[in-house]
């Protein structure tokens, strides 16, 4: 399955812990931080790191975000390329609560996915087979109406 980002309207029901990480199970350990999987610039063109989350020992979740354009894309990068695995990447602008996101098995990376969210906060993440990290409400920019 090579089916890529798309945008979906209101309903998205990811559900992040207060400070905007998703939540781990009680009693479960946090693990001692992995090096962030490498930015493949999958967003192409004009299209900086502006967060990141890494996921385990899995991969990493990327938001970039281009000015020229007023849009953020996010993509999930696993560690090591391997045989398809369960993959997900999402990003949703806060306040319309609009959202784009990919799933399916890859090798590689789920996304890009694009979002117009210039001025907003908005709240992404992403999924490598049973771990998942995400962020809530992070990069606001400046609101200019």
């Amino acid at each position: 399955m090579e089916r890529r980002g798309y945008i979906r309207r209101a309903g998205a029901a990811v559900t992040l812990a207060a400070g905007g990480v998703m939540a781990m199970a009680p009693g479960v350990a946090a693990a001692t931080p992995t090096p962030a999987a490498a930015y493949n610039k999958a967003c192409g063109t004009g299209y900086k790191v502006v967060n990141q989350v890494n996921i385990g020992k899995a991969g990493t979740t990327y938001l970039t975000y281009n000015p020229a354009t007023g849009k953020n894309c996010a993509v999930t990068i696993r560690s090591a390329p391997g045989p398809a695995a369960h993959m997900y990447v999402w990003v949703q602008r806060d306040d319309t609560r609009d959202y784009a996101d990919d799933d399916g098995y890859y090798r590689s990376y789920a996304g890009p996915v694009y979002l117009a969210a210039k001025g907003y906060c908005v709240s992404w993440g992403g999924v490598i087979a049973d771990e998942s990290a995400g962020k809530s409400g992070t990069n606001c920019g400046r609101t200019t109406r």
